[in-house]
């Protein structure tokens, strides 16, 4: 039993959140992107409009389908434009103080039977939920980076979602055209409780100095076949996101495997987040990536 999903609510129009609005409105749903910046939001629309005409010339949509897709998708800076949408994704900063705010004040201008979801790569759908109205229709919806490319979806129950959120949340992602991975509540849920620990690996070996940063990323591409370096990754993710979900599993799991490299604190410190801010592992301010150590 599912409940039917005709407009979509995007809170966070930065690269999740305009990757998201981008496939949602590419399915045929109407779209609300929501940001309280009016440039962010004119800057999220360009760049999907250049992402969709790049799909236009690897023909694999029409420039009508280009076209309609941008005309389904609308922007605001204020909540209430989301009144009446049916399914509400948030795609904020990687902080549960952050996102328990938006929930608590997103859910007193929805309709009750609005669905809420969290785009969260590791913080607790249970506790997320909590924040809310209606945690029995809470779900988590974890889409990879970037959203219009990868294929996978991971959805998570809290503890109270019902099974006709989950049944809808299920048929939104296929309808979307991605695969489901349906992950228990832990930390960090599947794909980061693996990947995120590699990457804090790598720069452990970095900060060791068993490695620079060129030879450990050539050695994961050509060793492992990765197609990307495990140091780009994280520059690619955002080493405030890296860091944000290794102290989640640190925290969460109690376990001293999960501990953040000080060099991924240093380069957080510092401001260098990576492609962002132009500068992580890699700078990224000149023709081409240079490593920074």
């Amino acid at each position: 039993m599912t409940v039917a999903i005709k407009k979509v609510g995007v809170i966070g129009s930065g690269q999740m959140g305009n990757g998201i609005a981008h496939v949602a409105a590419l399915a045929g749903f109407d779209v609300v992107l929501n940001d309280v910046s009016g440039d962010r939001l004119k800057s999220a629309l360009a760049t999907i409009n250049g992402n969709l005409t790049r799909q236009v010339s690897r023909q694999t949509i029409s420039d009508a389908e280009r076209k309609q897709a941008l005309d389904r998708i609308s922007s605001a800076e204020t909540l209430d434009a989301l009144a009446d949408c049916d399914l509400v994704i948030e795609t904020a900063v990687e902080k549960e103080e952050t996102k328990r705010k938006i929930f608590h004040d997103v859910c007193a201008v929805l309709k009750p039977e609005a669905i809420v979801a969290s785009n969260t790569s590791s913080i607790s759908i249970t506790r997320l939920a909590a924040s809310t109205d209606r945690p029995e229709r809470f779900i988590g919806i974890h889409f990879m980076n970037p959203v219009p490319v990868m294929e996978l979806v991971e959805l998570i129950r809290g503890i109270a979602t019902d099974d006709v959120t989950f049944d809808t949340a299920k048929a939104f992602v296929s309808k979307l055209g991605k695969q489901v991975a349906v992950s228990e509540d832990f930390p960090a849920f599947i794909v980061n409780r693996i990947l995120l620990p590699m990457i804090n690996e790598a720069i452990y070996t970095l900060y060791e100095g068993v490695g620079n940063v060129e030879a450990i990323d050539a050695a994961m591409k050509l060793g492992a076949h990765h197609p990307m370096g495990p140091l780009e990754l994280a520059d690619f993710i955002g080493l405030d996101t890296c860091l944000s979900i290794m102290q989640v599993l640190h925290e969460g799991l109690a376990d001293s495997k999960y501990r953040p490299c000080p060099l991924l604190v240093k380069y957080v410190e510092a401001g260098w987040l990576g492609r962002k801010t132009q500068r992580g592992f890699y700078d990224y301010r000149g023709d081409k990536p240079v490593p920074t150590r």
